[in-house]
């Protein structure tokens, strides 16, 4: 089935992954992935919510390998997703559904209790959660989401998980570090992006917008979004660029970009994933060569269980 995705994508993937790996890399966009979900620690424990679990004969399996890093992590099979989504727990806030990948960047950015952090990019609001969480309702916490749909999803998502300490504003997030320069301790800036990562082909629809041409205009928002970003961000604060797209342009080229712009300032940080599928960046793509800086990002790799995804996370000097 693998041939029903874009011809063009198909190409560029077997230019950015490991060779030996394309062919199950390609097999992972066929079938329906595990099911993650996390605890919200504001809500509920551990106990609580592997009880609920039993209670509704839902058998889960708790993924042992993200413990110290991530509290109350569980995967399901996808059969038994809607299940999920009708018990009590669910609708009372307890757990939040969430791919693994996505779980890495608020863990990555580790803010603290009483910190001033923005999420950039925040509907649906799955990271802003992990962060609220991790801040233990505490300090304070700016949501950005222009998109008035996604927004008020946003807001309710916020409201059903117990948060309090998030401030939201419906607005371009390109407009931020001119409004809001040198605020923020911890700036978290999952782009808009093509979401080649979580292509089905059992889903046309989930790739039916995508196009080169799309990657590439998508590439000048995330430059965008990057330099608005460094903008807000204090000296000594830590910025965390993420995307779920496969494609250079989307990835390394807009942190190439702000390092020229900014690169005096600013510093890459090594990235520590208890994962094997992982790659490291490209040093080049066509006829662009990136800073070595860009090195010290990742390229989660698919499986069945776990979506692409890409890390970089910096520090500004």
């Amino acid at each position: 089935m693998s041939n029903s995705l874009p011809e063009p994508f198909v190409e560029r993937l077997e230019q950015i992954v490991p060779r030996e790996q394309f062919d199950s890399i390609l097999r992972t966009f066929d079938s329906p992935k595990q099911v993650t979900f996390r605890l919200n620690t504001l809500k509920s424990t551990s106990d609580a919510l592997e009880d609920a679990l039993r209670i509704a004969q839902i058998p889960f399996e708790r993924v042992e390998w993200t413990e110290g890093l991530i509290e109350g992590v569980y995967r399901i099979a996808p059969e038994e997703k809607l299940r999920l989504t009708q018990i009590e727990a669910f609708y009372e806030g307890h757990f939040y559904i969430q791919n693994l990948a996505s779980m890495f960047a608020p863990v990555l950015l580790a803010p603290q209790p009483e910190e001033t952090v923005l999420d950039l990019a925040a509907a649906p609001g799955g990271k802003t959660l992990m962060l609220a969480g991790m801040m233990k309702n505490t300090g304070w916490l700016s949501a950005v989401e222009p998109s008035r749909e996604r927004f008020f999803r946003l807001c309710d998502n916020l409201k059903s998980q117990g948060v309090t300490n998030a401030h939201t504003y419906m607005t371009d997030g390109r407009s931020v570090g001119k409004k809001c320069p040198l605020m923020f301790d911890r700036i978290l800036l999952d782009a808009p992006c093509s979401s080649e990562a979580r292509f089905k082909t059992h889903e046309p629809k989930s790739m039916s917008y995508w196009s080169v041409h799309k990657v590439k205009e998508t590439s000048k928002l995330q430059r965008r979004l990057l330099l608005s970003a460094f903008d807000a961000l204090k000296p000594g604060g830590r910025l965390l660029y993420s995307t779920c797209s496969f494609s250079p342009e989307e990835n390394e080229s807009p942190l190439q970009h702000l390092l020229e712009r900014h690169g005096e300032h600013l510093k890459t940080l090594p990235i520590s994933l208890p994962l094997e599928n992982v790659q490291k960046p490209l040093a080049r793509w066509g006829k662009e060569i990136y800073d070595e800086r860009i090195q010290n990002a990742v390229r989660i790799l698919p499986t069945d269980t776990i979506d692409g995804f890409f890390l970089c996370l910096l520090e500004k000097i």
